[in-house]
């Protein structure tokens, strides 16, 4: 954990959108729901919450819907999948483990919000475990280095009731700078410099469950609720210039492995 970890951060519950089928990846998630695709040997979910972490949060609420069990069951099997263990298979023993790898200090509610349900109706489902005066939301597929200690800062600043991440994403078409019929320049993956997206990693103040977020089956996170949050003047900026990537498809998929694998993932601020 970072030693500049904001000292409200342990006490914030995490909210991870996990529902989503990833009908756009699936040579990579046919079998398995979106959150639990790998980079590098670990679902982007892990990743997602080892960034948190070493920001020191460490509690977690997983909004589960499209094959939540898998997703269960990769954190009940957590140890046993990351960890050096002996097994006696005779008499019973408990396995003896050798190392604390995969001892995270997490505490992580597994919550059943439907299988169709639309990103708003899922926090609505999630509130009765949003136990503290504000928490965090992401989605279970984007990935970025955010200064999560800074946005917590910027938000208690600010003084609204809810802060989103905006992020400048990389096009996905390559840019020429051209001098009459000459290219002077040629960037593969430019980032789009003008104008924010939406790139996740919210802070909320409890009350924009009760006040903004109907638990209507059929409500986007992305249209009334934050739309109105946005009319009512209650929704901050927090300005992120650096990497940031949502896992959309095959390629974003191929792209965040090869980072990973070159040792160059912008992301891991972790120690292995």
């Amino acid at each position: 954990m970072r030693q500049d970890a904001h000292p409200q951060a342990r006490d914030i519950p995490v909210v991870i959108l996990c529902g989503g089928m990833g009908t756009r990846l699936r040579e990579a998630s046919e079998r398995l729901p979106k959150p639990l695709v790998d980079i590098g040997g670990r679902p982007i979910l892990w990743h997602i919450m080892k960034t948190y972490s070493e920001h020191g949060f460490r509690r977690f609420v997983l909004a589960l819907g499209y094959k939540s069990e898998l997703i269960k069951q990769y954190f009940l099997d957590y140890r046993h999948l990351t960890s050096d263990f002996t097994l006696r298979l005779a008499g019973g023993d408990a396995p003896v483990f050798h190392n604390s790898v995969g001892e995270e200090d997490w505490e992580i509610t597994f919550v059943e919000t439907g299988l169709t349900t639309g990103t708003g109706a899922r926090v609505a489902r999630v509130a009765q475990h949003l136990d503290a005066p504000r928490f965090a939301l992401t989605y279970g597929d984007g990935i970025g280095a955010v200064d999560l200690t800074s946005l917590v800062e910027h938000h208690l600043a600010a003084g609204l009731t809810g802060t989103l991440t905006g992020v400048h994403p990389s096009s996905r078409y390559g840019e020429m700078h051209v001098q009459g019929t000459t290219v002077v320049e040629f960037n593969e993956k430019p980032t789009l410099a003008e104008g924010w997206v939406n790139g996740g990693f919210f802070l909320f103040e409890r009350e924009f469950v009760e006040k903004y977020v109907p638990d209507d089956p059929g409500v986007m996170l992305e249209s009334i609720p934050l739309q109105q949050l946005a009319r009512d003047r209650q929704l901050s900026v927090f300005e992120h210039n650096g990497f940031w990537m949502g896992m959309d498809t095959y390629r974003d998929w191929t792209e965040l492995n090869g980072l990973w694998d070159a040792g160059t993932a912008p992301w891991k601020i972790w120690e292995d």
